[in-house]
């Protein structure tokens, strides 16, 4: 009798071993590979998967494969600067994202990088997240208490945790920002594979830092700090290198991935290959107010903004470019120059990205995202960090970053940011830049296509969306859920709200009229309710009082409406006080804008074409009245 058993089972076992493979193979071509071949050994097991398993099984493969997810985050690129929101630099790439997918025109980040991406790591408000304020910033009456930690703190959990537990591949390049211990490097939070700057800036051809008490950037690769970087090292290049070779690492194993691809790019110093520093010679010595208009112009022909929009008021401290002489128009020239080629290499490299991925046949099931990290950088970040003559910072300075000369720029031991005048085109039509909590230093443009987004091709959404919403959208999407405890202790509640009923087109904007927005840093804040803003900053970029906009009718923030609509301030300082007590809120008593007013000339209206006489030309005579001297 067990000899009888034997025989069957072994009869059974050679028809069935077969047909798992072939049922292998038929639920593989789903994306889902299921291995039926051990489950089919014993002859009780065969019958029963034979019966009722396999078409189960199959059925659930047969299922749409969750979807890769890519975060593209420029660091300091601003809202104007693709050409798909009105750039004249040439992006046909994150274009071509544009095209197949959504613009987004109402989308706010933070006001500076750190902040920003623990919200989009965390879904959590910084004040509770670690970054309440920036490390490299954190006031002494902030030092020491929960959510100002300068780092991410225990209290959260990240995304790529979250993904990483759901079934995913998690992988990321570039920027990180937000701790350097052990404990805080990407790899511990969450990411299976990374190549990492662990700084906020640096050189992107070495590891040479911006002061003398910290002279060498720090990286990790796979969770181990780097004692030197690839011989070919470029960072945009490179970044975009490892995360291809992560990616083919696991490619096929039937996983779905997700990789932050957070470029250093544009963030100064320009720093890029020769062959991308000429692809704009002299086009910008026409000056900021010509290049800032023509913006614009595309942005309402393309439907970025609505057709009476008015640019906000250069700011005051910057000079009208018509009055400067040649020569050092074309030198603040070439500094745009140079920054549109930052932003043409970057686009570059994300192509390869898309291209590689279309070779691979990921391309179609890859939901991509693609934002700045906040407003254009308009502060001189390199004489902040040098200070004065005398300073070892100073000497550093000048022995580390000495290629000075124009010819230089672009090298190598060069520094060149862009200055307030490019930031304000680069954040066309909004008023301010990065740091301030201005339209220019939390709006940003906003792509996202792939297969979650089912809203017309190329199309314009002008939903009201925060960063922090993306923790809750990218859960959604990969079919996981937001815990209530992880890793034994309760987590903060999310700020965001999910995008994938917007993304799919059953409603126009993830938020109702009585939903708000808030911010705080460097203790600048506002508040946005609807069309409304509130908004406190430091003189002399603000008045020190709080200010009212209506940004549906004043995008650029030009009439301050505090006067005229006491009612509508008194209930956005209501929410203002609401957002403090939720958020751990605490003002910080020290900021980096503390001696702002002291140091910038005194702010006055912008009046195009006042003073007269500095645009006054010559008088020329009618011709019939011409005559030489009489003798």
């Amino acid at each position: 009798m067990n000899q009888g058993k034997k025989v069957f089972g072994h009869l059974l076992t050679r028809w069935a071993t077969p047909l798992a493979k072939k049922f292998t193979y038929s639920c593989s071509m789903a994306g889902n590979p299921v291995n039926l071949g051990p489950g089919l050994r014993t002859v009780g097991i065969v019958v029963n998967v034979a019966a009722f398993a396999v078409p189960a099984i199959c059925a659930a493969a047969d299922e749409p494969r969750r979807p890769n997810i890519v975060i593209i985050l420029a660091d300091d690129m601003g809202f104007a600067d693709m050409g798909s929101y009105g750039s004249e630099i040439k992006t046909p790439n994150m274009d071509s994202l544009a095209k197949d997918g959504v613009r987004f025109t109402n989308f706010y980040t933070h006001a500076s990088s750190s902040p920003t991406r623990s919200m989009l790591l965390t879904g959590v408000d910084t004040h509770l997240n670690g970054l309440g304020n920036m490390d490299e910033w954190t006031a002494p009456n902030q030092w020491g208490h929960d959510g100002y930690e300068g780092y991410l703190n225990d209290q959260v959990v990240t995304l790529p945790q979250m993904l990483r537990d759901a079934g995913y591949h998690t992988y990321m390049v570039g920027k990180w920002h937000m701790g350097k211990s052990p404990k805080q490097i990407p790899a511990a939070r969450g990411f299976e594979r990374d190549f990492s700057l662990l700084d906020g800036a640096g050189s992107y051809w070495d590891m040479t830092n911006f002061t003398a008490a910290s002279p060498k950037t720090v990286f990790t690769e796979d969770g181990k700090y780097l004692s030197k970087l690839p011989d070919d090292y470029y960072a945009t290049k490179t970044y975009t290198d490892k995360l291809i070779g992560f990616i083919d690492a696991n490619h096929g194993d039937g996983k779905p991935f997700f990789a932050y691809v957070s470029h250093q790019a544009p963030h100064d110093p320009f720093h890029l290959p020769r062959d991308w520093r000429t692809r704009h010679v002299g086009e910008y010595d026409k000056g900021w107010d010509t290049v800032r208009q023509e913006r614009l112009k595309r942005q309402i022909e393309l439907g970025i903004m609505p057709a009476d929009t008015q640019l906000s008021e250069r700011m005051w401290f910057i000079p009208d470019p018509i009055v400067l002489a040649p020569a050092p128009r074309a030198i603040l020239g070439k500094k745009m120059e140079l920054y549109a080629g930052m932003v043409e290499n970057m686009d570059f490299h994300v192509g390869r990205l898309i291209d590689h991925l279309k070779k691979i046949g990921e391309y179609e099931n890859t939901v991509f995202i693609v934002f700045g990290d906040n407003g254009a950088e308009g502060t001189d970040l390199f004489a902040m960090i040098a200070g004065t003559p005398g300073t070892r910072d100073f000497l550093y300075a000048a022995i580390k970053w000495s290629q000075t000369h124009p010819n230089a720029w672009g090298d190598p031991g060069s520094y060149v940011g862009y200055g307030p005048m490019w930031a304000q085109v680069s954040m066309t039509p909004f008023s301010q830049y990065k740091g301030w909590l201005a339209e220019g230093g939390i709006r940003n443009a906003l792509i996202i296509s792939g297969p979650a987004v089912k809203r017309p091709k190329g199309g314009i959404n002008r939903g009201l969306m925060h960063v922090a919403d993306l923790m809750p959208t990218l859960l959604e999407i990969a079919g996981a859920s937001y815990p209530k405890t992880y890793g034994g202790h309760e987590v903060p509640a999310l700020l965001g709200k999910s995008w994938v009923p917007m993304l799919a087109g059953r409603t126009d904007t993830p938020r109702s009229e009585q939903d708000y927005l808030a911010w705080e840093l460097f203790g600048n804040r506002a508040v946005r309710q609807g069309e409304w803003k509130l908004r406190w900053e430091y003189e002399p970029f603000g008045k020190g009082e709080w200010e009212l906009y209506n940004l549906a009718a004043d995008p650029g923030e030009r009439k301050n409406l505090a006067a005229e609509r006491p009612d509508k301030v008194k209930a956005l300082l209501a929410l203002w006080d609401s957002y403090v007590r939720t958020n751990n809120v605490i003002l910080p008593s020290r900021s980096v804008f503390e001696a702002l007013k002291d140091k910038l000339p005194q702010r006055v209206p912008d009046d195009p074409g006042y003073p007269p006489l500095l645009y006054k030309k010559q008088f020329v005579p009618p011709k019939d009245m011409l005559a030489d001297p009489k003798p």
